[in-house]
C-alpha cells in the first residue's frame, strides 16, 4: 500500500515531493536551493546574516537558476542587549585562544546579524519580490508584519521546539509549522534561549504538533534519507525538512574544514553549544565546543554579540590551519550525510521515500 499523507501544503507550494531543503544561513546558496526546487523539493536560502541588498542578489540568483517556489528564511530574535562586563570579560577568556594562533581578539564586539523584527528594508524586499514562501527563526515578527506578508500573498512558516511556541505560531496566522526536534543542527529555534528548554525530539514533537495543531506540521531534525522521510509523514507531518543531508553537497558553502569534520569521527558526537554564538546550537564536537563545555552559560554575551568573537576566532585558527573553532552545525544524522551533487541526492531520497512508502 502506498503512503497516504495531506498532500494540501504541497499543493499550495506547487512542489512535488514532500521534501525541504532547510536554510541553513551562511550554508546553503541560491545554486544548492535551485537544484532542490527544479528536482521536486522546495529549496530555501538563509538572508539573516546578511542585509536587504545582500537577500536581493541571492533572490535574484535563485530566480534566474529556478522557476519554481522556494523558501526565504530570516531570524526574529529579540534584538540583543549589549553587556560591555560580560563582554569585555568574554574577549579576555578568549585571548588565549586567539593568541594560540598568533592573534588578538577583536577590541570591541558588535551586532553583526539585524533581526527581522525591526528590518523595514527586509520587509520591504520580500512585498517587493514576493517569494512563495517566508519562514522565521527564533520567534514571530509583528502582527503587522505577518499580516503585509500574508497580504501580498507569501506563505509564511515558523521554526518552534515546543506546543507552546507551535500554538502562538497557529495563533498568529503563520501556514505551517516547522518542528524543530533536538536531534536538529544548528541554532534551537527557541523563542526565549533563557528559558527552559523540554528538549522534545522529533518524533514526540511532531506528532504533539499534529495531534494539537489545525495546521501543517513540517518536520525537521534528523531525517537524512528517505525512510526518515517516510517516518515523519507516518507521524502526519506534511513535509520533512532536511538541513545536514545537504551541507556535503558540493553546491552548499560549507569549507573543507567543515566537510573534512562532517566525515569524521566528530560526525558521531555532535553537543549543544552556546560559546559560539551566544545561542544554543548543535555542532560538530571540536575545539570550540570543547571549550564552550567549561563556560557557565551567564559568561557568554547575547546573540548575535557573541558570534562577533566567534567568527574572529574561527578565522585567526583558519588562517593558521587550525580546524576545530569553526560553527560547523550539524544534527545527530550526520553521519548519514552524503557528499552527492544535490540533484542527484534528491533523487536518492525520492527513490528511498518510494521504497519506504511500499
Amino acid at each position: 500500500m502506498a503512503l497516504a499523507y495531506d498532500r494540501q501544503l504541497l499543493d499550495r507550494l506547487g512542489v512535488e515531493h514532500p521534501i525541504i531543503q532547510a536554510p541553513m544561513a551562511g550554508i546553503s546558496t541560491p545554486a544548492l536551493a535551485a537544484a532542490v526546487s527544479n528536482a521536486g523539493g522546495l529549496g530555501s536560502i538563509g538572508v539573516g546574516a546578511t542585509d536587504a541588498n545582500g537577500a536581493r542578489d541571492m533572490i535574484a540568483s535563485l530566480r534566474a537558476a529556478t522557476n519554481g517556489g522556494f523558501n526565504v528564511n530570516v531570524f526574529c530574535h529579540r534584538p540583543a542587549v549589549a553587556n560591555a562586563a560580560i563582554e569585555e570579560a568574554w574577549l579576555k577568556r578568549l585571548t588565549p585562544e586567539f593568541q594560540r594562533f598568533g592573534a588578538a581578539p577583536p577590541a570591541r564586539l558588535s551586532e553583526i546579524y539585524r533581526s527581522f523584527v525591526d528590518d523595514d528594508a527586509m520587509l520591504a524586499l520580500f512585498l517587493q519580490e514576493k517569494p512563495k514562501v517566508v519562514s522565521f527563526h527564533f520567534g514571530l515578527p509583528s502582527p503587522q508584519r505577518i499580516a503585509a506578508l500574508r497580504a501580498a500573498g507569501i506563505l509564511l512558516f515558523a521554526s518552534v521546539t515546543n506546543l507552546t511556541e507551535a500554538r502562538a505560531v497557529a495563533q498568529a496566522g503563520i501556514d505551517a509549522v516547522v518542528a524543530q526536534g533536538y536531534e536538529a543542527g544548528g541554532h534551537r529555534g527557541v523563542f526565549d534561549p533563557d528559558a527552559p528548554d523540554d528538549r522534545l525530539g522529533t518524533m514526540a514533537l511532531t506528532r504533539l504538533l499534529v495531534r494539537n495543531l489545525n495546521i501543517p506540521v513540517v518536520a525537521a531534525g534528523g531525517v537524512m534519507d528517505g525512510a526518515g522521510v517516510a517516518a515523519v509523514l507516518h507521524l502526519g507531518a506534511s513535509a520533512a525538512q532536511l538541513g545536514t543531508a545537504f551541507i556535503a553537497c558540493p553546491e552548499s558553502q560549507a569549507d573543507e574544514f567543515y566537510r573534512l569534520a562532517l566525515r569524521s569521527e566528530a560526525a558521531h558526537h555532535t553537543v549543544m553549544t552556546q560559546a559560539i554564538s551566544g545561542r544554543p546550537a548543535r555542532c560538530l564536537a571540536n575545539r570550540f565546543t570543547a571549550f564552550g563545555e567549561q563556560i557557565d552559560r551567564g559568561a557568554v554575551p547575547a546573540y548575535p554579540i557573541a558570534y562577533d568573537a566567534g567568527k574572529a576566532l574561527n578565522a585567526a585558527a583558519k588562517a593558521a590551519g587550525e580546524p576545530g573553532y569553526g560553527a560547523q552545525w550539524a544534527g545527530q544524522g550526520a553521519p548519514l550525510a552524503r557528499a552527492l551533487p544535490a540533484a542527484a541526492l534528491m533523487a536518492e531520497l525520492v527513490s528511498e521515500l518510494n521504497e519506504a512508502a511500499g
